[in-house]
């Protein structure tokens, strides 16, 4: 490298240690909570990644350079997060059945839960057609804009993968053939099959503590060891999240195409009325439990917020069990498949809202009419089936989108268009995909009797955000 591009880079290197540096004094030193050196990040982000654009210019070798380095802190932690997936998923769903007293209430607890994340997916759904049909946002015309060709290629190679599967042949794929392959992730349905394989793996606990409450209770201190260890793993690398979220941030800004945000201001508008619209029907639906809206509000604030700024469901997990059973009052084995479930299934914004909007904004273009009421009951039904399996950590709105598209045999070229605004928008999808889950944990924990009032209402009830940092 010449020195025009070294020199540039070392700079912007220094900016961004010292900018770490800050966010470990905010920890260490100044004791700040959690939630405010989050979003103290999220702003020296996008503060960095502007003036990386602005100096530098926008994929300049400089650029290039200086974001490579930096995606050691980004990416990074956006794969520790993947780490935990599986680990968390199994972990989670064995623990609610280990922990739960009542086998009857089982299946009502899964049941009910399913039923919440599946009917709120299909008002999702819903709501991501009506914006985009009722604002006349429907075939226009910056869907007719160029795409990237290495992003249309790996789309394409993506979506080649699922547009000649048939809906009987999906179902089959959740089946968890080769379970090691399936916690290694390589399939798409490799959540789903880890999540049936772990209800499998309780069942046949209850099964074994029935016959044998020696072994049953050897599995059980096994499974509260693991669950511990995981825990604390995840602890470990939720506590990077501010360095993480400042190198993320700053990339989107550095590497974001400001035309074409502009451009597409008013999809990036729509889409958070969709998203705030069905927060609503969240806070309906908590107020049809005869709870609080605003007690809901105060203390999952903690859990949405760090769901926005991260954009991940899975790393929201340990947080999203522990305000349902410490603060919402939610019983522990509903709290864990809630939050397990609504990671891979159901997801409001990645899996309703963001495919619905996506199907519909390309629709006129190869003729259809989006008003249509036999189209738009096949889009709601394919996005709820869709919704099974959704990856809980970047990417799975993308993944879904695909699949709907190919499966309405739509032209896949819109999400590649929208590849510029799309982590603008994922923040707030990530954040309704987390309140999902927990409005689900809630409405099945009232269901079936155990769901504790007093802690709901108990202002003392909440949990802590202040992670014991590592790094």
């Amino acid at each position: 490298m010449s020195f025009d591009v070294v020199g540039p880079v070392l700079g912007v290197l220094v900016i961004f240690a010292v900018l770490l540096a800050v966010l470990w004094y905010l920890n260490r030193k100044a004791k700040k909570s959690f939630t405010f050196r989050v979003f103290t990040a999220l702003g020296l982000g996008i503060v960095l990644g502007a003036g990386i654009q602005l100096a530098l210019g926008r994929g300049s070798d400089a650029a290039t350079v200086a974001l490579d380095w930096m995606s050691l802190v980004g990416t990074g932690y956006i794969d520790l997060l993947r780490m935990l997936v599986m680990p968390l998923v199994f972990v989670a769903i064995v623990g609610a059945f280990t922990r739960t007293k009542a086998v009857d209430n089982l299946g009502k607890i899964g049941g009910s839960v399913l039923a919440v994340l599946l009917i709120t997916v299909a008002i999702a759904a819903l709501f991501g057609w009506a914006t985009i049909a009722l604002s006349g946002l429907a075939g226009a015309d910056f869907t007719q804009g160029s795409v990237d060709a290495t992003k249309l290629d790996a789309l394409q190679t993506r979506q080649d993968k699922v547009a000649d599967t048939t809906i009987p042949q999906t179902i089959l794929s959740m089946i968890p053939v080769n379970v090691f392959a399936d916690l290694a992730g390589t399939r798409s349905t490799s959540t789903i099959a880890v999540v049936i394989f772990s209800a499998i793996v309780g069942l046949a606990y209850l099964k074994l503590r029935d016959r044998d409450s020696e072994q049953a209770q050897f599995f059980n201190n096994l499974i509260d060891s693991l669950y511990g260890i995981v825990m604390c793993i995840v602890k470990m690398v939720v506590g990077l999240t501010p360095y993480g979220v400042l190198a993320l941030i700053a990339n989107v800004m550095a590497t974001s195409d400001y035309a074409a945000i502009l451009d597409l201001g008013k999809f990036i508008i729509f889409s958070y009325v969709a998203i705030i619209a069905m927060f609503l029907v969240h806070l309906l639906i908590l107020a049809g439990n005869r709870v609080s809206p605003v007690v809901y509000l105060k203390k999952a604030f903690p859990v949405l917020s760090f769901a926005f700024v991260s954009r991940t469901s899975a790393g929201a997990l340990p947080m999203n069990i522990e305000t349902q059973s410490k603060a919402l009052g939610v019983d522990p084995a509903t709290a864990n498949f809630a939050a397990s479930f609504g990671m891979s299934i159901g997801q409001n914004g990645c899996a309703g809202i963001y495919p619905a909007m996506m199907a519909t904004l390309i629709a006129p273009t190869v003729g259809i009419n989006v008003f249509d009421p036999t189209w738009v009951i096949g889009l709601i039904a394919v996005i709820v089936i869709s919704s099974f399996g959704v990856a809980g950590v970047g990417g799975g709105a993308t993944f879904a989108s695909l699949i709907v598209l190919g499966t309405m045999g739509l032209p896949i070229e819109i999400v590649g268009l929208m590849a510029s605004v799309e982590p603008l928008i994922d923040m707030g999808r990530t954040a309704l995909n987390v309140s999902d889950s927990m409005v689900a944990g809630v409405t099945s924990s009232n269901f079936t009797g155990g769901l504790d009032r007093d802690r709901y209402n108990n202002p003392e009830a909440t949990v802590s955000t202040d992670f014991t940092e590592t790094a």
